[in-house]
């Protein structure tokens, strides 16, 4: 929505509703026994209408509740994201995205729909609210070039300040990975953590998952490796993830930029073959039929797939790693050990791309619903020649039985039109950033513009 803001150049604003579930009635049957606090009214059995904070339903009422105001303000939920929720306002949709009781409001003229807010019948006391500057850990400011960016600064900070009170003195600056490049904490043979030191390290990877998902996909791999020993970690273990605390603070000034322009295309060759005499015959785009009528700029979708096979010695797992980007801003990141025990490489790039396509299905209908005009077809990246040429081609035979399922989903989509699957050398793969431990000098190339390049991209090299 951050993006969507900037895209079709809405304010972007932040509030909270202060004291929430009180905003609401409760459903319940909930009384107390007044104590000598109440005075007179002592021993008098007293009916509790509000939704107290604690109650069980109370999240429920004031979602009703606020379900009840955005709709009588002309507003629709996202029929792919029911905490966003839209509606039209000339030739734009405007926005609001609703996280519990905090707001992001992208809308045209946010300060007039705060006063609605706050006046009857709603009457709701906001706090925080204004042009966004921090919210849900992540600090939203622009950079020289006036691009919006947005950084987990000040959740570094805390939890910085988390570590130095737990361990007497900050983490160290000395590390530039997370973790040792081809690290394989699942073969640590140190001593087991004791029942605190479990709970501390459980606490460390909970904030380290948070920052993972408000933007920091660099340490993904790391953390989604180390959250599989929460239940028996051991001191290695605990010695890693202060390692990533370290990385963090060293590298501390990462930023996701919103860079709204379109990427270019058209040097990329994608050869137009003739799908129609093959077991998926003449298909198309499945679109939804109930979507809202795209309004506003439109957008292309770029997806970069990688897996790394054998990730997990102890298991045999491998590892899918696969980034999203909206135009030229990275939206979501993907890191996660596969289902099953893959033979080789083929078999575990097949799956991630499987992966990906799943997630490209779903992201594009999701723009679709917020009523975004989408590309006609997505840029799909990958490093596995074999397997780009196994789904491109349709001629092309599976030599792997037991990824037949796979095999053909990914074809089919390709086939109907709506997937460009294209072969990049396995350096130029921002994947791989989400598929393995990986050193900074092998990653520093992709992680810069990503990351770190400031303004728009268009005149970097």
């Amino acid at each position: 929505m951050t993006f969507l803001s900037e895209l079709n150049s809405l304010p972007l604003w932040a509030t909270d509703v202060g004291n929430a579930y009180l905003e609401s009635l409760t459903s319940e049957k909930v009384y107390i026994i007044a104590g000598p606090e109440f005075g007179e009214l002592e021993g008098h059995i007293l009916i509790v209408n509000k939704a107290l904070y604690g109650l069980r339903s109370s999240g429920l009422r004031w979602h009703d509740k606020c379900f009840d105001c955005l709709i009588s303000l002309g507003f629709q939920p996202c029929k792919a994201e029911p905490d966003i929720w839209l509606r039209q306002n000339g030739d734009v949709y405007e926005y609001i995205a609703v996280y519990v009781d905090d707001m992001l409001l992208a809308l045209k003229d946010p300060k007039a729909f705060v006063t609605q807010l706050q006046s009857p019948p709603f009457n709701f006391k906001l706090k925080g609210t204004g042009p966004i500057e921090f919210h849900l850990g992540i600090n939203f400011q622009r950079d020289e070039h006036g691009v919006l960016y947005m950084a987990p600064e000040k959740y570094i900070d805390k939890m910085v300040d988390q570590y130095t009170r737990l361990f007497g003195q900050p983490p160290a600056q000395t590390v530039y990975a997370p973790l040792e490049k081809g690290d394989h904490p699942e073969l640590d043979t140190s001593d087991l953590l004791g029942e605190e030191q479990t709970k501390l390290y459980q606490s460390l990877i909970g904030s380290l998952q948070w920052i993972v998902t408000i933007g920091r996909f660099d340490i993904m791999t790391a953390v989604m490796t180390l959250a599989s020993f929460r239940a028996a970690p051991r001191k290695g273990h605990l010695e890693r993830a202060k390692r990533i605390y370290g990385f963090l603070l060293r590298f501390r000034h990462a930023k996701i930029r919103v860079r709204t322009e379109e990427p270019d295309y058209s040097d990329v060759v994608t050869p137009e073959y003739d799908w129609s005499r093959t077991v998926y015959g003449t298909l198309e785009e499945i679109i939804p039929d109930d979507a809202p009528e795209p309004l506003g700029r439109s957008v292309t979708l770029t997806h970069y797939v990688d897996a790394n096979l054998m990730h997990d010695m102890v298991s045999g797992r491998s590892v899918t790693g696969i980034l999203h980007l909206i135009n030229k801003t990275p939206v979501d990141w993907f890191s996660k050990k596969q289902a099953t025990v893959e033979v080789a490489t083929y078999s575990s790039e097949m799956l991630a791309m499987r992966t990906c396509i799943e997630q490209v299905i779903d992201l594009r209908n999701t723009l679709r619903y917020l009523g975004v005009p989408v590309h006609p077809k997505s840029f799909v990246f990958g490093d596995n020649e074999t397997v780009v040429k196994g789904a491109t081609q349709p001629h092309a035979k599976l030599h792997k039985r037991h990824n037949l399922l796979s095999f053909h989903f990914v074809r089919e989509a390709i086939s109907r039109g709506y997937i460009s699957f294209s072969h990049i050398p396995g350096k130029e793969n921002p994947s791989d950033i989400l598929s393995k431990h990986w050193g900074y000098s092998d990653v520093w190339p992709l992680l810069k513009p990503l990351l770190y390049w400031q303004g728009d991209t268009a005149d970097l090299a």
